[in-house]
């Protein structure tokens, strides 16, 4: 019995292949905000703690998309529900996973960002 079990568990993880890459950035602004602005003004902010967003894009077939994995999706999902203008120290991870690569039945890439939310007090006097 265990040597079916490991042979599925070797089988799956052929069947199942993926890759990351990571990438860290000082801030990273919604797609809302006025960050560049504020930047040049020197305002002051106020840290609102640690965020983390999540977005996907799907393909079936190689060839039928769906969803949005762009950093600027998974930034709007972090900063969601949040009163935050940007995410300092910022990490950008991007997978990409395939199943059953050889036919590119599914295959699908994700973009998660993590960080500190941060809103801005407006501009010093």
């Amino acid at each position: 019995m265990g040597v079916i079990r490991n042979a599925l568990v070797v089988a799956l993880a052929a069947a199942a292949v993926g890759c990351a890459s990571t990438s860290n950035h000082a801030i990273l602004a919604a797609s809302t905000s006025r960050a560049s602005e504020l930047l040049e003004d020197s305002v002051s902010f106020r840290e609102l703690g640690a965020v983390s967003g999540r977005s996907c894009r799907f393909f079936v077939l190689a060839i039928i998309p769906f969803g949005n994995s762009t950093p600027g999706a998974a930034i709007d999902k972090a900063l969601e529900g949040t009163d935050a203008d940007a995410i300092l120290n910022a990490s950008v991870t991007s997978s990409l996973y395939g199943f059953v690569p050889i036919y590119n039945i599914l295959s699908f890439t994700c973009t998660t960002v993590q960080g500190v939310a941060v809103r801005f007090d407006g501009k010093q006097q």
